[in-house]
């Protein structure tokens, strides 16, 4: 049996108008809107390396954390994400609740830096950056909270200068790169990196986003600017629209050595699980992190599943080993009301109980 399509010219005709109606407000909303700015939080720069600036958050009131926490983010992204907006800042929300808080903002690498190694980011640049927090506060270790990618160095890190770690916190942070439901996993399982790396050098960022875009084609190619139209007459809503399509497309290249590495150990070898990994010819051993661990991610995440991330549990040697799945996406868990209502305050809460 065949259904009969309904079709009212009338309806038909008053939505084109209410369509219409929206742009022409549009229209008039966007030329009130001037370039959108981010990083609501003021931070002060106290130590630079190469393309590397370290910066410290200045909160509204002294930090009353014993340990101060150093922000290690993905090298494929700006780091603002996690201080996008005065409503959306999961920096400001920490630093309301008294944490102290560093970040490390990688820059942007250019040819220059064709040939940096895994090893120069987490034996060099991360290692350099936690000692430079660690004589300031004449302290032997320090938090350190890593995201996404940035999680798998701060994992690597920790495992290799257990010392210097005194709470470890992994955000979105993927672990085993060969799970079924990772997509972005079972694409790069049989790229021939050496090829791709030895033909452009550093990997452009524009082809590093055409690929995650790629990843959700439909909802990141067509509906957000569909659902765009509904916005359009809301000047708040259309800034925050802008802000993150500012962020999203405002990406690093990618130095050509350590992507290399990165892909073959990593999402190749899925070597934090199967063994043998090696960072500046030391061996990685997850059962080092003897450290509290707090492994926080989205249950609805398309680029790292739970099912990459979970396993942390299972390869650290710790016994204080923490889970924290949040109702959102990859995004999401920074930006989202919910995960501002929730994830700060346990993130402070887990630290303080730890004495951090």
């Amino acid at each position: 049996m065949f259904q009969t399509f309904q079709f009212d010219p009338q309806a038909a005709a008053e939505e084109a108008l209410r369509f219409n109606q929206k742009l022409a407000q549009g229209l008039a909303t966007l030329r009130t809107v001037e370039d959108v700015q981010y990083g609501c939080t003021d931070k002060e720069a106290i130590y630079s390396q190469d393309k590397l600036v370290l910066y410290r958050f200045k909160g509204e009131q002294a930090p009353t954390a014993k340990i101060p926490t150093l922000i290690v983010y993905a090298l494929v992204n700006r780091p603002y994400m996690v201080d996008l907006q005065e409503n959306r800042s999961l920096v400001r929300n920490l630093l309301a609740r008294g944490e102290d808080l560093y970040l490390i903002d990688w820059g942007y690498p250019d040819r220059s830096d064709r040939w940096l190694t895994l090893d120069d980011y987490i034996n060099g640049y991360i290692d350099n950056c936690v000692q430079e927090i660690c004589r300031r506060h004449d302290l032997p270790a320090i938090n350190v909270l890593g995201i996404c990618q940035g999680g798998a160095f701060s994992i690597c890190y920790s495992a290799l200068h257990p010392q210097r770690v005194r709470n470890l916190i992994t955000m979105v942070t993927p672990v085993d790169f060969h799970t079924d439901d990772n997509m972005l996993a079972h694409w790069t399982r049989s790229m021939d990196v050496d090829l791709y790396v030895d033909t452009l050098g550093n990997v452009p960022a524009d082809l590093m986003n055409a690929s995650y875009l790629m990843l959700k084609p439909y909802r990141l190619h067509l509906q957000k600017y569909v659902g765009l139209v509904d916005i359009l007459d809301d000047k708040d809503e259309l800034e925050n629209f802008l802000r993150m399509e500012k962020w999203i497309f405002d990406s690093p290249d990618l130095a050509g050595e350590a992507f290399r590495q990165f892909i073959k150990d990593f999402y190749q070898a899925n070597k934090l699980i199967t063994g043998g990994l090696e960072i500046g010819g030391q061996p990685v051993d997850p059962l080092a992190i003897t450290m509290p661990v707090l492994n926080i991610f989205a249950e609805q995440d398309h680029l790292v599943p739970p099912s990459a991330s979970r396993p942390l549990g299972g390869i650290i040697g710790t016994e204080d080993y923490t889970e924290l799945a949040f109702s959102g996406g990859h995004i999401g868990i920074y930006v989202s009301g919910r995960a501002q209502k929730q994830v700060p305050g346990a993130i402070h809460d887990w630290l303080a109980a730890r004495g951090g």
